[in-house]
């Protein structure tokens, strides 16, 4: 039977290569915006794990509200990607620090 450990080793294992990701890959914009949404889904999957160990419809219900915050960033952060490409041409980690201003 698959208990409450299972969900949390996934979910930690999840979060771990988020953050992984995010550290080890800073060139890419893309990459570190999918390692951010691998974090979100770590911590969904920890709020539905824990809700449906305590039959409670919180932790569901969070996690929904969670899932369209990180739709919305999805979308904003893409949006901002798009603009940024069509100014310089590259979408490198590096040279957003020259944009002072």
């Amino acid at each position: 039977m698959i208990g409450i450990q299972h969900y949390l080793v996934v979910s930690a294992i999840l979060f771990t290569m988020g953050v992984l990701g995010i550290f080890i890959n800073r060139k890419n914009i893309i990459i570190i915006l999918m390692a951010i949404e691998l974090i979100l889904l770590s911590v969904n999957i920890n709020l539905v794990a824990f809700s449906a160990f305590l039959g409670d419809l919180v932790g569901q219900v969070f996690a929904m509200f969670v899932l369209t915050v990180a739709a919305g960033e999805a979308a904003i952060g893409l949006a901002i990607l798009v603009i940024y490409f069509r100014g310089r041409g590259s979408i490198a980690v590096d040279d957003v620090n020259r944009m002072k201003g």
